[in-house]
């Protein structure tokens, strides 16, 4: 029997998961949660989230070993520190260049479709709902939301602090801090270019062949990605249901689609144009990543899958991959930063709040640093939002960020499938500035 591709396996318990959700919704709503009925899909979700627990822990066990086996690996096959510098600007140069388009464009689609108002006024229905959530949010998410808002600009600092950590076994234990441990990774493999021929190659090759062992790794945890996308999927929609869009449609639909036109439109332009390769050959081959990332909602987790698609797929060299790649999926946030631009203007259109050209200006220039500063930081986007409202004096941030987390799963999904393409396009870019020959 012909082999099914891995994209069309996890499109598939996407579809599955979505179906069974929606019918274990019907049969509850008929006979309650307290029924026997109740009973049954009360145990199938607790299943679900048990087994969607153990994908994610396989996939996050694999993070910190790629990680640092990729990037030494990589760096140590450059010619030296000029080699990897001037690889190191033209990934800076690519990030800062597509977060800022991704947040422009968000700039403008909120502006243009104006979500946080009603017939030209601020949406009292939406302002009240936001007071509304505060009240019956979950405990945990009033605390997190709580502990968010203490945060001062002051404490993005930690942020440089955590690119040196004292301790770089314990940063590895911490997903916060997994920029600390590719700052290791890359003054440790620049370390072993300056050692003699023979201890370098020695190192380069144990780097390069536990690198390898690591991809091996990925593909037997992939072949259980259809399980731990049902059983991820299913839970989610089972909570979420039609009732995700009816208080806050029209931001959803401002946000998904500057998501949209950002993956399908600004990213791809920016592969014809600036890289000169074909952007659906690069897109077909993403595929098992995208749908990955959209499942899981976790950069850090999909980046095995990432790396493996950039070089199987399209054919990027492993020396462009395990540099950008990591790296990128740590501080490149694109969907992120979108994200953050609208949400921050539609909670200042709720609330009457009018901001001019300064006060936009000042939004685009947080989101910008923001989304690349506290990526290392827990709660990362809702920490950013929080920041930048309050910086911005737009009142009711916390009731706010509580409404729009309470319904911000699927934006997170769609948000992440954005940052790793984003990552991918800029291995493929860089790669061919390389003078690489690429595989699409």
């Amino acid at each position: 029997m012909k082999h099914i591709a891995a994209h069309w396996q996890i499109l598939a318990a996407l579809v599955l998961a979505t179906f069974t959700a929606l019918v274990f919704r019907g049969m509850v709503a008929g006979a309650g949660m307290d029924s026997q009925i109740g009973g049954f899909v009360g145990a199938v979700l607790a299943g679900c989230e048990f087994i969607g627990d153990l994908f994610m822990r396989a996939l996050k066990m694999l993070i910190v070993p790629l990680i640092v086996t990729s990037v030494v690996s990589g760096i140590a096959s450059l010619q030296g520190v000029k080699g990897f510098g001037r690889l190191g600007l033209k990934t800076a140069g690519f990030f800062g260049t597509t977060s800022l388009l991704s947040i422009l464009l968000g700039l403008l689609l909120v502006n243009m479709i104006r979500p946080g108002f009603s017939d030209g006024q601020p949406n009292a229905v939406i302002r009240d709902a936001f007071a509304q959530s505060a009240a019956t949010a979950d405990a945990r998410v009033v605390e997190t939301v709580s502990g968010a808002g203490n945060r001062q600009a002051g404490d993005f600092l930690g942020v440089f602090k955590a690119m040196l950590p004292e301790n770089v076994i314990s940063a590895a234990t911490d997903n916060g801090q997994m920029l600390g441990v590719i700052v290791f990774s890359i003054l440790f493999a620049v370390a072993i270019t300056r050692l003699p021929a023979v201890e370098m190659r020695t190192i380069r090759e144990f780097f390069q062949a536990a690198c390898d062992a690591m991809i091996v790794l990925t593909k037997w945890v992939m072949a259980l990605a259809p399980i731990g996308v049902f059983a991820l999927i299913l839970p989610v929609v089972f909570a979420t249901g039609a009732d995700l869009f009816v208080n806050l449609g029209k931001y959803f639909l401002t946000v998904l689609a500057g998501l949209f036109i950002h993956l399908f439109v600004v990213l791809p332009c920016v592969l014809r144009f600036v890289g000169g390769v074909n952007p659906w050959a690069h897109f077909r081959a993403m595929r098992p990543a995208l749908l990955l990332a959209f499942s899981t909602a976790s950069s850090s987790g999909t980046l095995p899958v990432t790396m493996r698609c950039v070089e199987e797929g399209s054919g990027v060299s492993k020396r462009v991959t395990s540099f950008t790649l990591p790296l990128g999926a740590t501080v490149n946030m694109d969907g992120t930063a979108l994200y953050e631009c609208v949400a921050v203007i539609f909670v200042a259109q709720v609330m009457g709040v009018q901001l001019g050209f300064g006060g936009q200006f000042f939004v685009v220039v947080a989101a910008l640093l923001t989304s690349i500063g506290v990526a290392g930081v827990p709660s990362a986007s809702l920490v950013a939002i929080l920041l930048i409202l309050k910086s911005s004096g737009i009142p009711g941030a916390e009731t706010a960020v509580v409404a729009l987390l309470a319904v911000d799963r699927l934006l997170d999904m769609s948000r992440t499938a954005v940052n790793i393409y984003s990552d991918s396009c800029a291995a493929v870019v860089i790669a061919r500035s390389e003078g690489e020959e690429l595989g699409i």
